[in-house]
């Protein structure tokens, strides 16, 4: 390794360049900074390369395949024989995907005097860095610095990740076949969306989740239909129990399992996802001689602005405390080079929408209907079923409705959440009307195209208020 003696200097330092990384380093250079990205992978980070994107990739792949055996009815006759998925052709597929999204984050760098750096960044004081690229070792001296590291899946004592039995969703997505029977360790959102794409492939998927529903962190009221469906795809769901140890015997792999009737069992599987979290990079990048502080469990505290405790010194995404959504790490990242450029710029909005890719998708912005109550608003909420709307009859998605939280008192519009058909798409509607603070009627009175999926915020609001078209009102006039 060779030392350079010689600090190149720069405005700004981002380290990781993820969805917000890279979106940090655009933004400062548009606004005129000096900027050096530090990546010591590829640019786009784990989203792009093996999360976000190839996950999605595989999820509508799969929803294609398995949408074949209904197509009958719809009039479309395909030809007699055998129909199958080929996964190492989807592998060049996503790849191809990849790549064209790598390629342009790579042009929109380079078109905004953005300095790209592959290598692995380390803190040497708070005002440098050092860089290991190949066999050398460059040194980087800034004015301030974003730490946009990301973060890695948790792999618990019990198991080790091997890359052939037991994977991870990085491995998941590399599988050049389709396995006939997966193991999923952890019911979040990551196992539930891969373990339904599979399901729709034909591998036998069981779900193994310590807690007493799948999609734990989301509100009982909207994962019902997804364990519905899930039911219909044949897999096996298993609440309420945790694994003990996981062993390889002769290409399959055993879990042991602890029941909620507190009874041990043993599932028998050709491989074995786990997906029970997710933890920061912090542990390597040298904070402590930055003088940046974390908590224990290593995730970094920062302001509205992203600054940590050294002021001129951000940190944004999944190294922060909050959820793990590429879109937040992005908005973070534009808010820190703001910052850095002397703007009045802040993240300072609760209205964060989540989106879940399971079938039926599951999206949401700000409170539920608990969460409102627990705050103490008094509260009106409706909601209108997709089996109610034209669009969704017309092509075949009926499954699923949306749903309105309403403070009664002022009418303000407090949360915005469905279950159904393009609910990712949906969402956005929810997050524009809560960050103009529109009341439930603003949404009635605003004319949404026919025939569409959107016609159901429409009529959710309007059921709220006592007049829906398409519906039997049964609760009274909002006043």
């Amino acid at each position: 390794m060779v030392v350079g003696e010689v600090a190149v200097e720069t405005d700004v330092v981002v380290i990781g360049g993820g969805p917000g990384g890279y979106a940090a380093a655009i933004r400062l250079g548009q606004l005129g900074k000096s900027v050096v990205l530090v990546e010591k992978d590829q640019l786009g980070g784990v989203c792009l390369h093996r999360g976000c994107i190839p996950s999605k990739a595989l999820i509508h792949s799969a929803g294609e395949y398995h949408k074949l055996a209904s197509l009958e009815k719809l009039g479309i006759q395909l030809p007699k024989g055998d129909v199958a998925f080929q996964m190492s052709t989807w592998q060049t597929w996503k790849e191809s995907v990849v790549h064209q999204l790598k390629n342009g984050v790579d042009q929109l760098c380079q078109a905004n005097g953005v300095t790209v750096v592959k290598g692995a960044a380390t803190f040497l004081s708070n005002d440098r860095i050092g860089v290991e690229t190949g066999g050398d070792f460059e040194t980087y001296k800034f004015r301030q610095a974003i730490i946009a590291t990301g973060s890695r899946p948790f792999t618990p004592p019990f198991v080790k990740p091997d890359g052939v039995h037991i994977l991870d969703s990085t491995d998941a997505l590399n599988l050049q076949e389709v396995p006939q029977s997966l193991g999923i360790i952890g019911g979040g959102y990551i196992g539930m969306e891969l373990g339904m794409a599979f399901a729709k492939l034909g591998a036998k998927v069981t779900i193994v989740e310590a807690a007493d529903k799948v999609l734990p962190q989301t509100a009982a009221s909207l994962t019902q239909e997804v364990w519905k469906q899930a039911k219909k795809l044949g897999m096996t769901i298993r609440t309420g129990t945790k694994v003990e140890s996981v062993s390889v015997e002769q290409a399959h792999v055993s879990l042991d399992i602890l029941t909620h009737l507190n009874t041990r069992e043993q599932v028998s599987v050709e491989k074995v996802l786990v997906t029970i979290g997710r933890v920061p990079n912090t542990g390597e990048i040298g904070l402590s001689q930055a003088g940046v502080q974390t908590d224990e469990r290593g995730y970094i505290h920062v302001d509205s602005t992203g600054r940590t405790n050294v002021a001129h010194i951000y940190a944004i995404g999944d190294v922060t405390p909050g959820p793990a959504l590429a879109h937040r790490a992005s908005k973070q990242g534009v808010v820190a080079a703001e910052v850095i450029a002397g703007l009045p710029s802040s993240f300072d909005t609760p209205y964060v929408p989540y989106v879940i890719f399971t079938e039926p998708q599951i999206a949401g912005v700000g409170l539920t209907k608990e969460e409102a109550e627990q705050q103490g608003y008094r509260v009106k909420t409706a909601a209108f079923p997709y089996r109610a709307n034209g669009r969704a009859l017309a092509t075949d998605e009926k499954e699923g409705f949306a749903e309105v939280i309403v403070d009664e008192q002022s009418h303000l519009l407090l949360g915005l959440h469905l279950v159904g058909a393009d609910a990712s798409n949906l969402i956005g509607e929810g997050v524009l009307a809560l960050e103009l603070a529109a009341r439930v009627e603003d949404l009635a009175l605003t004319i949404h195209p026919h025939p569409t999926l959107s016609e159901v915020w429409l009529e959710a609001a309007e059921a709220v208020l006592g007049h829906a078209i398409h519906i039997v009102n049964k609760a009274k006039v909002l006043q």
